[in-house]
C-alpha cells in the first residue's frame, strides 16, 4: 500500500499515515490498462506488418475487442472493489494481448480465418474469462465466506478432476486423460480444479496450523514433526502420483503437490516439510520414469534431446528440438514480430507459445515476459503479507504460486532445462480451460487485495 509521510503534527507530533484515495488507485489502473493495450495493439500491428506487408480490419477487431473487455472490467473494480490493486489487470491485460498477438501470428502463417482462426477463438474465450472474472467479483464479495465452504471446495476439486475419467464425457488427446466433452465442447477441468484445492489448502491448512506447528522427537539434530502430521504430506504424495499413472499427466501432478507443499510450509513456517516433500516427489518422479513409459520418454527426450532415436519416437523430442531452434534462431534481440517461423513449431500456439514468442522476440523478450510474470507474482505475495489473518495469507500465496509454478515448469521445459510437463503458460497459451481459470485467479486476488489495501499498515 502507497503511503505518505506528511510533517509531524505542530501539538501531538505524532505521525500521521495517509492511504492513498481508492480514485486514485483506480486511476493509476486506468492509465496502466491504456499502456498495456496500446501495447497489445503495437504488437498485433507488427505482426501484420512482418508477415503480411499490410495491416487489415482484424487488428481492429482483437485490439477494439481486448480493449472493452478488460475496460470493462476496469469499470467494475471502480463499483466494487475500489481499492484493489491497480497493478495486476494492467499486467494480466498485457501478458493476454501478447498470447491473442502471437496465436494471430501463427493464423496468418496458417492462412486460417473465421472460427477456424485459434485467434478468433482465443479472443472469445478471453471474453468468457472476463466475464467470469466480473461474475466472481460481484458475487464474492468477502472472500473470507470461501473458508466456510473449503470442504465443499475440496468435494469440488476432486470432482473436476476426476470428470475426464468418466466414460461419458472423458476425452484423451496426446495420451493424456485431461480433457472432458460436454455438448461438443472440449473443456479442462482440471485447470479450474487446482483454484477449488487452494481455497481447501488454505482453509484446512488454518484449521490444522497449531497441530502441524508442533514439533516431534530430535533426529540428528533435527526436529521433526510428529508422525501422524505427516499424514497429509503422504495423502497428498499419492494423490498428485495418481494424477501421473491414471490420468497420464505428469504437469498437474507436479503442480497441485507443489502447491500444497509451499502452502502448507507457508502456514507451519517448517522447512522439514518442504524437504521431505521435495525428496517424495522427485523420488515418485525416477520410479514412474522406470515403470512408465510416457513418463520415461519425457526424460528421456529431455536428457538427450538431439538423439535420432529420441528425435523420430513418437511422442519424442521433435517438439522440443523444433522450439530450441526457433529459439536459437531469435537470437538475442529476435526475428522481430511477424519475421521469424514459428509455425514449424508442433502445438506453438499452446504448449510451446513461450518458444514461438523467444523465436519472435528474442533473449530479450523473454527477459521481460518472465520479468512481467514476476511482477503478477510479486503483487500476490504483497497482498499475502498485506493481511493479518492466515486464510486471506495462505489463499492469496497459493493462487500467486499456481502462476509461478506454470510459468517456471513451463519455460523451464521449453529451453530444456527441465523435462517437459503439458502444462500451459498463464494468460498466453491457447485455450479457453486456462483462460477461464488464470482470470478467476485476477478476480479472487482482486478481491482479497481491496480488503487490505483499503485499510492503514504502517
Amino acid at each position: 500500500m502507497d503511503t505518505t509521510l506528511p510533517p509531524v503534527a505542530p501539538v501531538t507530533g505524532r505521525v500521521v499515515l495517509r492511504v492513498k484515495m481508492p480514485q486514485k488507485l483506480r486511476n493509476l489502473e486506468l492509465v496502466l490498462l491504456v499502456v498495456s493495450l496500446g501495447l497489445s495493439a503495437l504488437a498485433l500491428a507488427l505482426v501484420q506488418w512482418g508477415a503480411l506487408g499490410t495491416l487489415d480490419w482484424s487488428l481492429l477487431t482483437y485490439a477494439a475487442g481486448l480493449a472493452g473487455l478488460t475496460l470493462g472490467l476496469h469499470l467494475v473494480l471502480r463499483l466494487v472493489a475500489r481499492d484493489a490493486d491497480p497493478f495486476i489487470v494492467p499486467i494480466a491485460t498485457m501478458l493476454n494481448g501478447l498470447g491473442i498477438t502471437m496465436i494471430h501470428r501463427l493464423d496468418i502463417a496458417a492462412g486460417a480465418s473465421g472460427w477456424e482462426a485459434a485467434g478468433v477463438r482465443q479472443m472469445a474465450w478471453t471474453a468468457v474469462a472476463l466475464v467470469i472474472a466480473i461474475i466472481v467479483l460481484i458475487l464474492v464479495k468477502n472472500y473470507r465466506v470461501l473458508l466456510r465452504y473449503r470442504y465443499l471446495a475440496m468435494l469440488a476439486g476432486v470432482i473436476l478432476l476426476t470428470m475426464p475419467l468418466w466414460p461419458a464425457i472423458g476425452r484423451t488427446v496426446n495420451g493424456a486423460t485431461l480433457w472432458v466433452n460436454i455438448g461438443g465442447m472440449n473443456f479442462q477441468p482440471g485447470e479450474i480444479a487446482k483454484i477449488a484445492l487452494a481455497i481447501f489448502f488454505a482453509g484446512y491448512l488454518v484449521s490444522r496450523q497449531a497441530q502441524l506447528s508442533e514439533i516431534g522427537s530430535r533426529v540428528l539434530g533435527v526436529r521433526l514433526p510428529r508422525a501422524k502430521d505427516l499424514g497429509p504430506i503422504l495423502l497428498f504424495w499419492i494423490a498428485s502420483l495418481g494424477v501421473l499413472v491414471i490420468q497420464r499427466d505428469l504437469g498437474t501432478s507436479i503442480l497441485y503437490f507443489g502447491l500444497f507443499l509451499v502452502m502448507i510450509y507457508t502456514a507451519t513456517g517448517r522447512g522439514f516439510y518442504v524437504g521431505i516433500g521435495i525428496v517424495m516427489m522427485v523420488t515418485g518422479a525416477l520410479v514412474a520414469s522406470r515403470l512408465f513409459d510416457y513418463v520415461e520418454r519425457r526424460f528421456d527426450s529431455w536428457l538427450d534431446p538431439l538423439s535420432q532415436s529420441n528425435y523420430e519416437a513418437v511422442g519424442g523430442s521433435y517438439q522440443l528440438v523444433q522450439g530450441l531452434f526457433g529459439m536459437a534462431n531469435g537470437d538475442v534481440i529476435g526475428a522481430g514480430l511477424g519475421g521469424g517461423y514459428p509455425q514449424f513449431i508442433p502445438l506453438a500456439e499452446s504448449d510451446f507459445v513461450f518458444a514461438a514468442l523467444g523465436e519472435e522476440l528474442g533473449l530479450a523478450g523473454v527477459f521481460a515476459i518472465l520479468s512481467i510474470f514476476l511482477l503478477i507474482v510479486y503483487r500476490g505475495l504483497r497482498i499475502s503479507n498485506s493481511h493479518p489473518d492466515d486464510f486471506s495469507k495462505l489463499l492469496a500465496m497459493g493462487l500467486s504460486f499456481v502462476i509461478a509454478l506454470q510459468v517456471f515448469v513451463v519455460a523451464g521445459g521449453v529451453m530444456g532445462m527441465l523435462p517437459l510437463t503439458g502444462l500451459t503458460t498463464p494468460f498466453l497459451a491457447a485455450g479457453g480451460s486456462s483462460l477461464l481459470a488464470n482470470w478467476t485467479i485476477i478476480a479472487l486476488l482482486l478481491i482479497t487485495s481491496h480488503s487490505s489495501l483499503k485499510r492503514p499498515s504502517a
